[in-house]
């Protein structure tokens, strides 16, 4: 109920103060376990994804965002799931894969923070959440949002607020213990995936002169 009442009202504030655009939507696939991965630009982005992609989203968040009994449970309601970033954080990851076997939907911002316009380094957590849950990876862009600091704009998101859907992909299950340049190496994959879906100026660490692949 809190979900589509807050995406209901995001949606009348976005197509009221801003010119927001989504482009891709076709490629969601409609059923099956799905991870969306995007780059990370505002506190509004999680609300953006959710607006723009046709399923219910839930996503793994910071934990220090989920400060007193109050606003843990307005983030709980909304889907959000905390996640400890200075370490493996089994539960967390336990709770993702299990909402996946479930054919859910989990939103993950691998950057770990807001970046500053353009893409940083990701952490590798979401290669190791596909490795668990086998899910289908589905890329997202978002542009527009950085100027918008703080989390009560969202009621007054101003500018152009551009989303890009990106082709959905998977990577080859590996059997037995994975290690870290493995990791790396997947998690820059997707990163890339992300990349190509923003313009140049956004790329950053990914700034890589690549076509869109075909699935």
């Amino acid at each position: 109920m809190l979900y589509s009442t807050c995406n209901f009202l995001q949606k009348i504030t976005l197509h009221s103060f801003s010119n927001y655009e989504v482009y891709g939507k076709e490629n969601v696939p409609p059923v099956g376990p799905l991870i969306v991965v995007s780059n990370h630009l505002s506190n509004i982005d999680p609300s953006i994804l959710a607006v723009s992609v046709p399923r219910r989203l839930k996503f793994l968040a910071k934990s220090s965002l989920f400060t007193g009994p109050f606003i843990s449970s307005l983030l709980k309601w909304y889907g959000a799931h905390p996640l400890h970033r200075d370490r493996v954080d089994v539960s967390s990851f336990k709770w993702a894969v299990n909402h996946l076997h479930k054919d859910g939907v989990i939103s993950i911002f691998p950057e770990g923070t807001r970046s500053r316009g353009s893409m940083i380094k990701a952490k590798s957590g979401v290669a190791r959440l596909v490795q668990m849950s086998d899910a289908t990876i589905l890329p997202i862009g978002i542009t527009g949002t950085e100027h918008i600091g703080n989390v009560l704009r969202v009621v007054n998101p101003t500018g152009t607020i551009k989303v890009n859907i990106g082709s959905p992909f998977s990577l080859p299950k590996i059997e037995g213990p994975i290690d870290s340049p493995i990791l790396k190496s997947m998690t820059d994959l997707i990163m890339e995936r992300v990349s190509i879906l923003l313009p140049e100026s956004y790329r950053g660490v990914y700034s890589i002169s690549i076509k869109e692949p075909t699935v």
